[in-house]
């Protein structure tokens, strides 16, 4: 029997439209995991899923499609947010289609770490009684933390890119904690991420990305666990190895 949060998550899956034309040629349709959503799909989990992977795999990729898909900003936002510094994202997102749980309005909102300075900037031009207005006067984690804490509220569709970037081991333990909290109130969140600290959070779903695609895993058998593990166990050995 599904459980009531998969049943009345916001979005169930995100697949090639029958209409788009894509170049799979292209750099971006040729990266495994990549290819493997525009040949196969990907079902949303509820509560929050982490995609993992090297640099190159495809994590902001994915994450950056899925935000447009939606209907977000995909340099940050929410579906209102009119600001863009230099389009690098890939066209994804619009050859994708989002089959979404009728019924419930959702709440969604996508914060990408590389992007936060053109996001607070247009945040703060926004005209009336304007909350976001000290999000510059604040350090990069703190206005990070705040913005979170303002945009990701109750039931809906929330996507973080490498939010551990700006963060420090504390603020990311508060992250990671918050992520539960969404979870709680029914918010589906997706988050590309490098830390073994953030997918560390019990329950949630992890997905790897790397050669072969997209395939399920757990904490302890991702190679970034055991990276930190032994290096944290000995950090001599890394560096003699890499001659430092």
């Amino acid at each position: 029997m599904r459980s009531r949060a998969a049943e009345s998550r916001p979005i169930r899956r995100v697949e090639l439209d029958a209409g788009a034309e894509v170049d799979r040629g292209a750099w971006w349709a040729t990266i495994p995991a990549v290819r493997a959503v525009l040949d196969h799909g990907l079902n949303i989990p509820a509560g929050v899923t982490f995609l993992v992977g090297e640099n190159g795999s495809g994590k902001s990729t994915l994450v950056e499609a899925l935000a447009a898909a939606h209907g977000l900003n995909p340099e940050g936002g929410s579906r209102g947010a009119m600001h863009s510094t230099r389009v690098t994202e890939s066209p994804l997102g619009q050859a994708l289609r989002v089959i979404r749980t009728p019924g419930r309005r959702a709440n969604a909102y996508f914060l990408r770490a590389e992007t936060t300075h053109g996001l607070y900037t247009y945040l703060e031009s926004l005209p009336g009684d304007n909350p976001d207005l000290n999000l510059h006067e604040q350090s990069h984690g703190e206005g990070f933390l705040e913005l979170l804490e303002r945009k990701f509220r109750g039931y809906g569709f929330y996507l973080m890119d490498e939010p551990e970037a700006p963060l420090s081991f504390t603020s990311t333990l508060g992250l990671l904690s918050r992520l539960g909290d969404l979870r709680a109130d029914g918010a589906q969140v997706v988050v590309a991420t490098h830390s073994p600290l953030l997918t560390a959070l019990p329950g949630a779903t992890i997905l790897e990305l790397g050669a072969h695609g997209i395939r399920r895993t757990e904490w302890a058998d991702l190679d970034i666990v055991a990276s930190w593990r032994g290096f944290l166990a000995s950090p001599e050995a890394f560096l003699r190895h890499l001659g430092v």
